[in-house]
């Protein structure tokens, strides 16, 4: 899965692609490069942040966003995919945001795995 921030959108937007995906997790920027953009998306969305060119993105707007979206083995598979994040240094102390690689494209997003 993924976050992606479209800024060719007015206002920009926010949105959670291939949520069924728990071996993977970044965010996507199409459509531009403004990270005061990306960061206002973010904000306005209650998805999250951008810090030191990272974003961080609340588990809750995870959650929220595949809402209705994902099969019954999601909150497992999240939750293995949290659980690994963490081992990593990918979770804040609360556990309430994921780090995620910022990949800048100038359209279509691209796949981005977790090493």
């Amino acid at each position: 899965m993924y976050v992606q921030v479209d800024l060719g959108t007015t206002p920009p937007t926010v949105s959670l692609e291939e949520p069924d995906d728990c071996k993977r997790f970044h965010l996507t920027v199409v459509n531009g490069r403004e990270a005061a953009m990306v960061f206002g998306a973010l904000v306005d969305a209650a998805a999250g942040r951008l810090e030191d060119g990272q974003a961080w993105v609340t588990v809750d707007a995870v959650r929220r966003m595949a809402a209705g979206r994902v099969g019954p083995g999601w909150d497992a598979d999240f939750e293995a995919m949290l659980g690994f994040a963490a081992t990593k240094g990918w979770l804040d102390p609360n556990r309430a945001s994921i780090q995620a690689h910022v990949e800048w494209t100038a359209g279509d997003p691209v796949a981005g795995h977790w090493a």
